[in-house]
Parts: structure tokens; C-alpha cells; sequence
């Protein structure tokens, strides 16, 4: 009986052997892509075409074709698709300023993508997750600090994001002509970023010189630089029309403008929202052939199960279908979904890479690398690893879920924040760790056993912040009472309360380190604390990398990708698209934090920085502390009219340099006149005539980062005529 019940199985089963037959020439690999996939549509029923232009393609096994499910993420790593490196949450990646990595990470990632998708075609599991088209990465611009997706981005700047974002993409797609190694897609186009609350109903309402200058570079950036092979519509509307089914945004800026020839998808279920919130459709038949006539290949839902029918009642042709299809087939062709196994050079990728030793190191290292120190009193960092007593404190210092922020993979050797610390310190270092506090409440019990503790010890160090279950996308924030997005920046009143309590009883060195994917004000302690932290979500290897910086292995050299704001007053209204006031580049408040700060254990002086007649740019850059380290050199421009019409900043340039102690060495940048280039109101690049600024240091050139600690930096004028 199993004998029978096996060889069942075996019939039942699909298989596709993509063998070539005279009749399904779409095998047939001697052909271009164009010519394979003509015959294939040819081949098709109008229903096998409609079914293969939603998110879950099914099997259409007499023409050989097997079930597809374009559904996959890649935010910092292969996600919810079981085993894979575990990365810094994206918005570390911005923190590295660091493209020569991030595009490591990229091939990183798509090496394990690859070898995932080997073994899952063996098992024939084609389910959702397990596919090559990754919709990543989040390129939207972190305009508020409240967002709780912001932790996906790669920041507040446009410039910073699309660098990147174009070494991230370079990297997951790979460098193969004639194959893909996996599908980018730049998300979510365009102008989105929150509230969450509202995403499926809002009118993002832009001015044309924010539009152009701010929300949509980066997309820009990620289509004509890196090629992106995929492009996501948003869930809002942009200037009155479903970002979906704007013709605006997707015919003429998208493909007339930009050249992009990849495939489009919906955000998931942002089709639906056409007719039922946005209330610019009637019916689900209009709301599909709006979609589809716009440019959107892929719904990810369900609306376009009712394609036939909007044929029928004739909003769409037969033809335009057709065009849709050929569009988004391209994409699975250039993976090589439609080939002999062995014929891709990447089928040869086997399952060893998947969290390999390699790429551990590599998660390590974007950790390390993107972990802000913010303030060093008196120099209490590094810590000595053979500290006689040492206390760690606080709801995240054995936790995972702070290493993940969401869309994440999974691992089986995370090193939490304590274990890096338990295995850094001497075997004869005291240490004692008490949880101490709730993370989001007020301790139930009210005996207090734990802040006394820091009165014993050499050092504490009070592990804080939030998580993803206090951050996150519309339903993930299980903490939120705001839909994952938070109401006001502030540490949770309870860990500040802590802190507050257990600083009462010792006046021991103390050090505050959080984690979190967006700014958390701490005006109330950064006065009170000796040394603080951002450790972002720092993956699996987080608890390793936070352990090197804080006990002296390397320097930290992270700088702030976002503004980190005093308060949630100092922000315009959430809902208010407009820069006005908002990012380094518009706000005229002091902040806590200001972008592109975080000290190092050395100092740095910059000198000497001159402009060529082509806008080259030279600077000398001397370490001249006492510790080897790496550092960000950043440059930016002020135009004539910078604080009035123009950016008081904008950032231009930036290069990750290691220098030795005591060594000098002479950075240089090659702008171009392009690189002066404003937009005016009608979103069009204007050149204004006059004296630029040029400034070029570690960090924003303001008094509030020189205040705490940054290099001075040095400026200089140009003319540009």
C-alpha cells in the first residue's frame, strides 16, 4: 500500500522539466527573451494570462509552466523564509555611509536568495517567500521621525539613500549579462512615509521642488544607475492620483522620463483601495483596468482576478494585457525561470553559503560600522575588558527581538548584547545582569532590587530603548497604541525613570546604550549619563559588534543617517508632506542629534581644503588622536540662497577613510557643475549664480555638532558663474 500510495504521488505531482519541444519554442534558450516570450503569450488563453499577472501565478502545466509567487523580501537579508544572515536593519546601512559595503551585503544577500531558491525548487516548495523577485529595497525618504517604518529606509536624505540604495540593488541583482541573479524593487514609489494609520487613504499633497528634490532621487537614482528591476506603487495617493494608477508618476516620469523597463507591482491589496477608500473607481473592474492601463504588471492581491470582465466591459484590450504580461515575463526570463537547471550559472549556488562564517562576519562588520557613539564623557570608552565589576542592566540586553527590526530572517546563532559583553570582558570580571525594567510599562512588582546594583560595580551599562514591537509596518507593532507608528519620540517614561532612580544612588560611570530603528529623544538623560549608544537593530552579530566597540577593539565611526529632534514639538504636523522644516536641510531648530554626527575614540583635523577650475575638491584629513579608525569625511554645499528658496545644507559627497594615528591623508572628491544644482518651484534644475559654500568635515557643519564633539570643519567659497 505505501508502495502505491508513493507512485500516486509521483503522477499527481507537476513536473517541469523545461524540456524543448518543437511547439513550446518559449523553451527554447537559442532565442532572445522577446522572441521566447511572444510565442509563449501566443500559446496562452486569455485566463492563463490574466492568472500570471497577480502575485501568486499559478501552474499552467500543458504549456510547462510552473507556479510562481512573486512575493519576496530582502530588507537586510533573505526574510521570512526561514534560515539566512540576519543584517542590520536597513536603516544601519544608512549609518555605515558606506557604499563599498553595502554592496557586499547586496551579493551577500543574493547568494543565500540563490542557494534558498536551488533547494526549494528540489523540495518543489514555490510558495510565497520562496521566489527571486525581492521587494526591496525601502527607498522612501525618513521626512518624520514618528514613522515606524522609517527603520526600513536608508534615511533622511535623498543623496545618502540613493548611493546606497544603488550599491545595495548592484549587488542583490548581480553583474551576469545574460542572467539576474535575483529581481530588485524600489519601494514605494513614491512620496510614503506614513501614517500608517491613514496609508491606505491619504493624499500625499507635495510641492513639484520637494517632489523633485526630495521624494523621488533616489528612485531615479535606483532605475538609470543600478537598473532596478521592479518598481512598487505605493498605497496613497501623490497629488491626487493612486500612486498604483498614476499616470504622473508611472507613465510620465517613470517610463518617459526615466527610461525604466522593468516591471511594476501593486503594494499589496493597494489596488482594492482604489474603490473602497480612495474612492477614485467605482468598482473593482475600473479599479483593475486604472491599474493596468497606468503601467502596473503585477497586482499583489486580488483585483485582478476580474481582468476578463473589465475586458468585457471594454476599459481595457486584449492587447494591453498582452503588453502588461510581456512586461513582468520578462523578469522571470532574465532569472532563467524558463531554463534548463544547470543553464543559469547561478543554479550552481549551494546551500553552504546560507549563513556561512563569510557572511556572519560580513553582518559583523555593517554592525560595527554603523553604531553611533553620541556622547564619551571625560573619555569613560573604551571599557577595559579586565574591569573588576561590571553591571548590565535593562529589558534589551538579552533580548533578539532588538537585533531583528522587522522583515527579518531567521538564525540560530544570534549574540544578544549581553553575550557580547559576557564574552569580551576577562574570565575574572564580576559581571551581574538584572532585567530591571519593563520595556514599555512600569515594573508590576514593586520591590526594587535592581538599581542599587550600579553603586556596587566598576561601570553599568543600562541596555534600553524599543523594538519592533514598538516600531514597525501597520499590524506588526503589537506594543503600538499609534499603528506601529509612535506618537511622540520620547524613551518609554519608564526606562527614563529607571535611569533617573539608579543614577540618584550612584554616581558611577554609566553608560546608556538603545536600540531602535528611528531618533529617540533623551534631552531629560543625556546630561545625566556618562557615554550613549545607538546601536540601531544590529543583527545577529549585533551583541559581538556593540561588545568590540564598547571594549575598545575598534572605534566606533557610525554617523546618523536622520536628525534625532529634542522633541516630537520641534516636528510640522505629521500629515504635512512639505520639507518645510523638516530633515537637516530645512530645520532651523536646534536638535539633539544633529545628521551626519557620531564621535570616534580619536579626533580629526581637517585642513587645506581646496576647488579646482572642474570642481575637484582635496582636503587633508590628519588623525590626531591616539587610536587607529576609521571615519566618514562629509561634504556639503550651500547655495546663494540657501535657508530661503535653497537648502541651508545639502549633503554631496561622503568617503569612508581609515587613517593610523598621527597619519595625514589627502581625501578627494570630483564634483562636476551638475553637482551645484537646485530645483525651483516648478521642480525643474536651476543653476543659481553666485558664491557657494563648500564645507567638508565629519559631520553636519553646525555649531550644534562641533557642541558635542564633532571636528570643526573647514569651508571655503566658490563662484560659480
Amino acid at each position: 500500500m505505501k508502495i502505491f500510495k508513493f507512485i500516486l504521488t509521483l503522477v499527481l505531482l507537476p513536473v517541469f522539466s523545461f524540456s524543448q519541444s518543437a511547439t513550446q519554442k518559449w523553451l527554447d534558450t537559442s532565442l532572445s527573451h522577446n522572441e521566447r516570450i511572444d510565442y509563449l503569450i501566443e500559446a496562452m488563453t486569455l485566463e492563463e494570462k490574466t492568472s500570471q499577472l497577480l502575485d501568486v501565478c499559478p501552474p499552467i502545466e500543458r504549456l510547462n509552466i510552473p507556479e510562481y509567487n512573486w512575493w519576496n523580501e530582502a530588507l537586510h537579508g533573505v526574510a521570512r523564509n526561514g534560515r539566512a544572515t540576519v543584517f542590520p536593519q536597513a536603516i544601519a546601512f544608512g549609518a555605515t555611509f558606506d557604499e563599498a559595503l553595502i554592496l557586499k551585503v547586496g551579493t551577500a544577500i543574493s547568494d543565500e536568495a540563490r542557494a534558498k531558491y536551488n533547494e526549494a525548487i528540489k523540495l518543489n516548495n514555490r510558495s510565497r517567500y520562496a521566489g527571486l523577485t525581492f521587494w526591496s529595497p525601502n527607498v522612501n525618504i525618513f521626512r518624520d521621525a514618528r514613522w515606524g517604518r522609517g527603520q526600513e529606509t536608508y534615511g533622511e536624505d535623498p543623496f545618502l539613500t540613493s548611493k546606497i540604495g544603488v550599491s545595495f540593488v548592484k549587488g542583490l541583482q548581480g553583474n551576469n549579462p545574460d542572467y539576474m541573479k535575483a529581481a530588485a524593487c524600489a519601494k514605494h514609489y513614491a512620496v510614503h512615509s506614513g501614517p500608517e494609520e491613514l496609508r491606505h487613504e491619504f493624499n500625499a499633497v507635495v510641492n513639484k521642488k520637494d517632489l523633485f528634490e526630495t521624494y523621488l532621487p533616489a528612485f531615479k537614482a535606483l532605475v538609470q544607475d543600478a537598473n532596478v528591476e521592479g518598481v512598487m506603487g505605493a498605497y496613497n495617493r501623490t497629488l491626487g492620483e493612486v500612486c498604483s494608477g498614476s499616470p504622473y508618476l508611472l507613465q510620465d516620469i517613470l517610463r518617459d522620463q526615466w527610461g525604466f523597463k522593468g516591471y511594476i507591482v501593486s503594494d499589496c491589496g493597494a489596488i482594492s483601495d482604489f474603490h473602497k477608500f480612495h474612492k477614485v473607481t467605482k468598482t473593482p473592474e475600473e479599479s483593475a483596468a486604472l491599474a493596468l492601463i497606468n503601467g502596473t504588471n503585477i497586482n499583489c492581491g486580488n483585483v485582478y482576478k476580474v481582468l476578463k470582465k473589465s475586458l468585457e466591459q471594454k476599459l481595457i484590450t486584449e492587447e494591453l494585457i498582452d503588453l502588461r504580461l510581456k512586461e513582468s515575463l520578462l523578469t522571470r526570463f532574465k532569472l532563467g525561470m524558463f531554463d534548463p537547471i544547470g543553464t543559469n550559472p547561478y543554479d550552481n549556488i549551494t546551500a553552504e553559503v546560507v549563513n556561512s562564517e563569510k557572511h556572519r562576519a560580513l553582518a559583523k562588520e555593517v554592525a560595527e560600522k554603523s553604531i553611533v557613539l553620541l556622547k564619551n564623557k571625560n573619555n569613560l570608552l573604551p571599557l577595559k575588558k579586565d574591569t573588576r565589576t561590571v553591571y548590565v542592566v535593562g529589558p534589551n540586553a538579552s533580548s533578539e527581538e532588538v537585533l531583528l527590526g522587522n522583515y527579518y530572517g531567521l538564525t540560530g546563532s544570534s549574540q544578544t548584547i549581553l553575550d557580547g559583553i559576557v564574552s569580551k570582558v576577562s574570565a575574572g570580571t564580576s559581571i551581574n545582569y538584572k532585567y530591571g525594567v519593563l520595556p514599555f510599562r512600569e515594573n508590576l512588582n514593586p520591590i526594587d532590587w535592581a538599581t542599587g546594583n550600579a553603586a556596587k560595580a566598576d561601570v553599568t551599562i543600562a541596555v534600553m530603548g524599543i523594538s519592533g514591537l514598538f516600531e514597525g509596518e501597520e499590524g506588526e507593532a503589537l506594543a503600538s497604541t499609534f499603528k506601529g507608528d509612535k506618537k511622540d519620540l520620547k524613551l518609554p517614561e519608564n526606562q527614563i525613570n529607571f535611569i533617573k532612580k539608579m543614577r540618584k544612588k550612584s554616581k558611577k560611570p554609566l553608560v546608556l546604550v538603545l536600540t531602535g530603528g528611528s531618533p529617540i529623544a533623551i534631552p531629560e538623560l543625556h546630561d545625566l549619563v556618562d557615554a550613549v549608544v545607538f546601536a540601531w537593530y544590529p543583527g545577529e552579530e549585533g551583541g559581538t559588534a556593540l561588545a568590540n566597540i564598547l571594549f575598545g577593539d575598534i572605534s566606533p565611526s557610525g554617523k546618523l543617517p536622520i536628525t534625532f529632534p529634542k522633541s516630537v514639538e520641534q516636528l510640522p504636523a505629521y500629515e504635512d508632506y512639505n520639507m518645510k522644516g523638516r530633515t537637516y536641510k530645512y530645520m532651523t531648530e536646534e536638535p539633539l542629534y544633529p545628521f551626519g554626527f557620531g564621535l570616534s575614540y580619536t579626533t580629526f583635523e581637517y585642513k587645506n581644503l581646496t576647488v579646482d577650475k572642474t570642481y575637484n575638491v582635496s582636503v587633508e584629513v590628519t588623525n590626531t588622536g591616539d587610536y587607529d579608525a576609521e571615519n566618514v569625511v562629509q561634504l556639503y554645499i550651500s547655495s546663494p540662497l540657501a535657508g530661503t528658496q535653497d537648502p541651508i545644507f545639502d549633503l554631496k559627497a561622503f568617503k569612508r577613510v581609515y587613517l593610523k594615528s598621527g597619519e595625514t591623508k589627502t581625501i578627494r572628491f570630483e564634483l562636476n557643475k551638475a553637482t551645484f544644482n537646485q530645483f525651483n518651484e516648478a521642480g525643474k534644475t536651476v543653476l543659481r549664480k553666485g558664491k557657494y559654500t563648500i564645507y567638508v568635515g565629519d559631520a553636519l557643519p553646525s555649531q550644534r555638532s562641533i557642541d558635542l564633539g564633532a571636528s570643526k570643519p573647514v569651508s571655503t567659497l566658490l563662484k560659480v558663474k
